[in-house]
């Protein structure tokens, strides 16, 4: 509840606070009156169609991306997985990248985020076949296994992009691999919503059996847990989450990383209690985040993804050094 309370103070904050402070008052009214159907013009537009969409987005895919950092840790028994770190963001990437440098997300509003989960899924497999057999799940061969998927899809985005035959299409692709919530609409949220929370909610799903496979596999199976089906499940929905939050917002790394640790240092490691509470962290984390990068120049406005990143950056180095201490 102190969570959930936390995530609305936060956004209700996020709608007022900007380059044109708007008071609380008048924000909830506006919010209000849209609910009711109606608006009151231009004096309701900033509110309701410029920062209104932009906070559901932050709330929704830092939730979702911290979700499916928590599963990936579970299931790959690494404290360093995340959709950033694993491949997965730049699987979606590759292939939302290319739909939009071919002007082909005009066709359909569903075709971005069904495209960007089936990188998501194959980047996922590849994940799972090549780098973490169970006996190898360590911090190094996460951390290669990752940086040489990375750079293999970031260098067939970057192909992509290069040959775009449009140069608008080309812009917008660049500036959407970089992490953003700039000029996200209530399109963008209804577009969002049903995939992620399914993703959510499935891996929700599976939290006693992410507590069994956190102390091991031997013991996860001698409790009935069907690891491999149960796993494959996990970063199914895993991918699901992250391809949504990747198809709205493009790749903002990280979040995945530092929510669950948080989390767990404050509230213990049961999934059951782990998972939703990472998603209302994470919700919080990238509003916050989002905030920070509308107002901490202003007037010149940073893009989300790069807050993310000076904060996860040291946050990552801290926990390979922190796992190398003999100590």
């Amino acid at each position: 509840m102190v969570l959930a309370a936390a995530v609305a103070v936060g956004a209700v904050a996020a709608i007022c606070i900007g380059p044109v402070n708007v008071p609380t008052s008048t924000a909830l009214h506006a919010v209000g009156r849209m609910l009711a159907g109606t608006s009151d013009g231009a004096r309701d537009a900033l509110i309701t169609q410029i920062r209104l969409p932009r906070i559901l987005i932050s709330i929704l895919v830092g939730g979702g991306l911290s979700v499916a950092g928590a599963a990936m840790q579970a299931v790959f028994g690494n404290p360093l997985a995340e959709p950033g770190i694993t491949g997965v963001s730049a699987g979606a990437a590759v292939i939302a990248a290319g739909l939009i440098v071919t002007g082909m997300v005009g066709a359909t509003s569903w075709l971005l985020p069904v495209g960007a989960f089936v990188g998501a899924l194959g980047a996922t497999a590849i994940v799972q076949g090549v780098g973490y057999g169970r006996a190898s799940r360590s911090t190094a061969s996460l951390l290669l296994v990752g940086m040489a998927l990375n750079s293999f899809l970031g260098a067939i985005t970057a192909a992509l992009i290069a040959n775009a035959p449009d140069a608008e299409n080309a812009r917008s692709a660049m500036f959407w691999l970089n992490g953003d919530l700039t000029g996200r609409t209530m399109a963008d949220v209804w577009m969002v919503v049903a995939p992620l929370m399914i993703g959510v909610s499935g891996v929700l799903f599976f939290a006693r059996e992410l507590n069994m496979l956190a102390l091991g596999e031997a013991t996860a199976q001698s409790a009935g847990v069907n690891v491999r089906l149960v796993s494959n499940l996990v970063l199914a929905f895993a991918a699901l989450a992250t391809a949504a939050g990747v198809a709205a917002t493009g790749i903002i790394a990280f979040v995945g990383l530092v929510v669950p640790h948080l989390v767990r240092l404050v509230f213990g490691a049961d999934h059951t209690f782990l998972l939703p509470a990472s998603f209302l962290v994470g919700a919080i984390f990238l509003t916050s985040a989002d905030t920070a990068a509308r107002m901490i120049f202003n007037p010149v406005v940073l893009q989300t993804g790069t807050i993310t990143s000076l904060i996860g950056a040291p946050f990552l180095l801290f926990l390979v050094l922190r796992k190398k201490d003999p100590r």
